[in-house]
């Protein structure tokens, strides 16, 4: 089977570099089959489908399978944003049910520490699936977190930096930076050396802006409430398709 890596590539360059992050708010009712139409009307404009943990939560296992199936049928990847961090032994556990129930990747923190982090890239890859590590998220808070300065010993440095070179030494096949820090995208994207497919959420809705991040080196592009909350979702799909072009 070939990689995650080179199979969403593949799609990207096919299709489109859109992924939808269906993460409905809590409340909403007949989450199954509102992500059904969603795959089968949508996918035409997307290479991927993201799900975030608050949406998982509420389904079986069953259901998660159907789901990713029907993904698979529509030419799109799968991806469990459940911002996995934990010991290796609960990571592989973890990692074993999401490809168990058909997800092609799953995106990870890498707070855990470059060695679980690496057990988790390898475990990964030797089914075929792929993890995409957390760099800088596009929420203005992040500018809190993830710009913290941290030392290593004599070395110091800022923690999205670390993330970023545990990201590329250690082979993850890509990391998450937010459209909404256009020159921190450039930054990760020239200091990779295009070793790592750049993730951005927050286009749309948070203030991201797809041509501006396309323009600083994303190559995949993470919308969500911009589409779900449109009272047009595939129009509004097919409008953000062709500003990705």
């Amino acid at each position: 089977m070939a990689s995650f890596k080179s199979r969403i590539k593949k799609l990207s360059s096919d299709k489109s570099p859109l992924i939808l992050a269906n993460d409905y708010e809590s409340g909403v009712s007949d989450m199954e089959s509102r992500t059904i139409r969603n795959i089968k009307t949508l996918s035409p404009y997307l290479c991927a489908i993201k799900f975030n943990f608050h949406f998982l939560l509420p389904l079986g296992q069953r259901q998660i399978a159907k789901i990713n199936k029907i993904a698979h049928d529509h030419h799109l990847q799968t991806i469990a944003d459940i911002k996995l961090n934990d010991i290796g032994n609960t990571n592989s556990v973890t990692a074993e049910t999401l490809w168990g129930m058909g997800f092609d990747s799953v995106i990870a923190n890498p707070i855990m520490g470059p060695g679980n982090l690496e057990k988790l890239i390898l475990h990964a890859h030797k089914n075929g699936n792929g993890v995409i590590s957390l760099c800088h998220m596009s929420s203005p808070e992040a500018q809190m977190t993830y710009e913290l300065p941290v030392q290593l010993k004599s070395k110091k440095t800022i923690l999205y930096h670390l993330f970023l070179e545990w990201a590329t030494s250690l082979g993850a096949d890509g990391i998450i930076v937010g459209a909404t820090f256009p020159d921190i995208v450039s930054f990760c994207k020239k200091k990779s050396r295009g070793k790592l497919g750049i993730y951005s959420p927050g286009i749309g809705t948070q203030g991201g802006d797809i041509q501006k991040t396309i323009q600083s080196g994303s190559d995949y592009l993470i919308v969500g409430r911009t589409i779900l909350n449109s009272k047009n979702p595939k129009e509004t799909a097919r409008s953000l398709f062709d500003l990705a072009k």
